[in-house]
């Protein structure tokens, strides 16, 4: 059997008898439907347009896709082919688009009309791209339309691959600097599939699956794109950006059993005046990841609408998430338990496996790691350590293989030679009837010593004084623990996926 990803996600469902069922569906008014034989016929007409772009095998094909149906087309039709996606986040800049172009070196670029503006100069202007392709009604000068680029094409065959062949890259969220370029191989897919999709989430063909995480991100791509094809399920696809208010409105009006968010989109949902009643919405399960869910959200949610959120920790190193929370025995305050089919261990600063309650660096063995970033060989070597991949994030583990999240590694404060973990302070400030996010940070005093320093988003209508908090933090954690200054933003600076950008905080 063919190792190309595409024929297990895409092919076989024709022989399994579901090509009349809806794969995807786009969530807004006029919102298309795409059923399992038309994302067969659609991915092989992409594979037979591409080569007759002069785009061949092992090319990349840039997509600055909003999640929409093409996206699926053009991802599955690309593998198809032999050419490789890269997927990329539709909220950066022209200068981040221009970097990452001149680093793929991608030969095509898909680009969605209402990313024109953003994308296009930066796609004009770059020397490696022989032809651009824009999803719209209109064309711009130098583009081909997706009509133009789709016209009389024939379906072909799915290209036979070894499983151990690049099939995808995605580029790193920017969370600590910089994007990477990440790159995955064809099975990768579907290992994420066998262990996380099925031995946690239990999806099953009957779901309907909607995730406010984008299709951009590696924990959406799994989430709307691989888990679904992998069982027949059906996607929900939301193309603009998930305000509470929108995201509601698809939990309401397409009744999706699965729902993947994150903490903050979480927080914001509990926070939203309108929010339907449980009776109102069909939620069998829900998945935060991103970054760890304080425990006062969990509680929440799971109060209100009677839905555990699994929380769990994934990368796009490894395509998807290795520790998580798991249905029944889900700890909230915890990330959960290693995720079957990979190894977790914690290492501390002089190297040796921590030991219950220590904290050290979390490592993953497991089936599904990158095999590399691309044009980046110092920061390859750093964290993909044999068969062990470095997270960057601290943790500790209780006797009964619990892990509790400690922040950062880069983001970890020495306060009076003690180490103090930002998210314990962040989690304290967030059990404040006031706050509706909390980020921390180190910052040096006026004798250059570094202390925490907090940065708050209060909740609409709420107020509370700088001492306020700092005497809630006192009252929960130990004293030298609390931030030292307190300062409030209308919003704190993050990735598109949701991630607080520290790093933005402390320059």
């Amino acid at each position: 059997m063919t190792g190309n990803a595409a024929h297990w996600f895409v092919d076989r469902h024709l022989a399994e008898g579901r090509g009349a069922k809806t794969a995807f569906e786009e969530a807004w008014e006029g919102g298309r439907q795409l059923t399992y034989g038309a994302l067969a016929k659609g991915a092989g007409q992409v594979a037979d347009a591409l080569t007759r772009c002069g785009i061949l095998r092992e090319a990349r094909a840039a997509m600055f896709v909003l999640d929409q149906i093409e996206f699926p087309l053009i991802f599955w039709g690309a593998l198809k082919a032999g050419v490789v996606p890269v997927a990329l986040n539709t909220l950066l800049s022209t200068e981040v688009y221009g970097a990452i172009l001149r680093d793929s070196r991608a030969a095509i670029a898909f680009v969605s009309q209402e990313l024109w503006d953003i994308v296009g100069p930066a796609a004009q202007a770059s020397p490696h791209l022989r032809q651009i392709v824009v999803i719209g009604p209109e064309a711009p000068e130098g583009t081909l339309s997706w009509e133009a680029f789709m016209a009389g094409t024939t379906p072909a065959e799915t290209l036979d691959c070894s499983g151990d062949e690049i099939a995808f890259w995605l580029y790193s969220s920017g969370s600590t600097g910089a994007p990477k370029g990440v790159r995955h191989v064809h099975s990768a897919l579907r290992q994420t599939c066998d262990t996380f999709a099925r031995q946690v989430l239990d999806i099953q063909e009957n779901d309907k699956v909607f995730s406010a995480a984008k299709l951009f991100f590696a924990y959406g791509l799994g989430n709307a794109l691989s888990f679904p094809l992998a069982i027949g399920a059906t996607t929900v696809l939301l193309g603009t950006r998930p305000t509470p208010a929108d995201v509601f409105h698809v939990l309401q009006s397409h009744q999706p059993t699965v729902f993947y968010g994150v903490p903050t989109l979480f927080a914001g949902l509990l926070a939203h005046e309108s929010r339907p009643t449980s009776d109102q919405l069909n939620m069998r399960v829900c998945t935060s990841a991103g970054e760890a869910l304080p425990a006062e959200i969990g509680n929440k949610w799971q109060s209100e609408y009677g839905v555990e959120i699994l929380d769990g920790i994934g990368s796009t190193e490894m395509l998807h998430i290795f520790l998580s929370n798991k249905p029944g025995r889900v700890r909230y305050g915890t990330t959960g338990e290693a995720v079957p089919g990979y190894r977790l261990r914690l290492i501390n600063d002089d190297g040796h496996e921590c030991a219950d309650g220590e904290l050290g660096e979390l490592q993953i063995n497991g089936p599904s790691a990158a095999i590399m970033y691309w044009n980046n060989r110092e920061k390859t070597k750093h964290t993909f350590a044999g068969e062990w991949t470095r997270s960057g994030d601290k943790y500790s583990r209780d006797a009964v293989g619990y892990y509790t999240y400690g922040g950062r590694s880069d983001d970890m404060l020495k306060v009076g030679g003690i180490y103090v973990s930002p998210f314990e302070v962040e989690a304290s400030l967030m059990t404040h009837a006031s706050v509706l996010e909390a980020a921390v940070v180190g910052q040096a005093d006026e004798e250059g010593l570094i202390k925490p320093k907090a940065y708050v988003v209060l909740k609409a209508g709420q107020s509370a004084s700088s001492a306020d908090l700092q005497a809630h933090v006192k009252s929960h954690l130990a004293p030298f623990k609390y931030p030292r200054w307190v300062e409030f933003l209308p919003e704190l600076p993050k990735t598109a996926t949701g991630k607080i950008q520290r790093f933005k905080l402390r320059s």
